[in-house]
């Protein structure tokens, strides 16, 4: 991946980790949500990277949505898989994106998170945040969420106005492109990058 993507992800994510407590009156409250996602998020980058990759793992399955984000991050390609390739490359998307990122979140330490509001959007709202760090300027985030029967997940996060889905189907797509256009050349470097150290500094896959 792109270092653009890295940051866009790593900033998003991080302050998508939440702890496991039970959170059914924030999710009454998008703006509330959003709030328990940042603040707790912040809370858990002292956890070790195996930890965070763990942690990671349950809960970006349980706040995002996995499986729209990654079609829509596939885009075209997705129904040139076959259905066995469609759910490996979902699953690999999901421990790629885990592995890609946990080791990079403590550099946000220390950071502060606040909501600055939400609007609706279509069938989703959108809550409006910001980071403040330690050092460097604000960096504003858009959160997309989408209610499924009284629980938000997460769609999309635009990060200072780059959304991290597009970020992520425009490096999938030139992957794809650079190999011969053959999407199951996807699958091929996202089980490389697996295959790595999980703790890798900077992922690098191949063009």
């Amino acid at each position: 991946m792109s270092r653009r993507l890295l940051s866009l992800g790593v900033i998003a994510m991080a302050f998508g980790l939440l702890a496991a407590a039970p959170r059914a009156n924030a999710a009454m409250d998008p703006g509330a949500f959003v709030g328990n996602l940042g603040n707790e998020g912040i809370q858990t980058l002292g956890a070790s990277p195996q930890q965070r990759i763990a942690r990671f793992n349950q809960l970006f399955q349980a706040d995002f949505d996995v499986n729209g984000i990654g079609r829509f991050a596939i885009g075209r390609y997705w129904q040139a898989f076959t259905p066995q390739q469609q759910q490996e490359f979902l699953r690999l998307f999901q421990a790629y994106t885990v592995r890609a990122y946990a080791d990079k979140l403590g550099q946000y330490g220390g950071a502060q998170f606040r909501v600055l509001g939400t609007q609706p959007a279509g069938n989703e709202v959108i809550v409006s945040s910001e980071v403040i760090r330690p050092s460097g300027q604000p960096v504003h985030i858009d959160w997309h969420l989408v209610d499924e029967g009284g629980q938000y997940k997460v769609t999309d996060v635009y990060v200072d106005q780059v959304s991290m889905k597009i970020t992520q189907r425009d490096e999938f797509a030139k992957i794809i492109q650079n190999n011969g256009g053959q999407p199951s050349a996807l699958l091929a470097v996202l089980r490389q990058e697996l295959r790595a150290t999980p703790q890798a500094t900077q992922p690098a896959m191949v063009r």
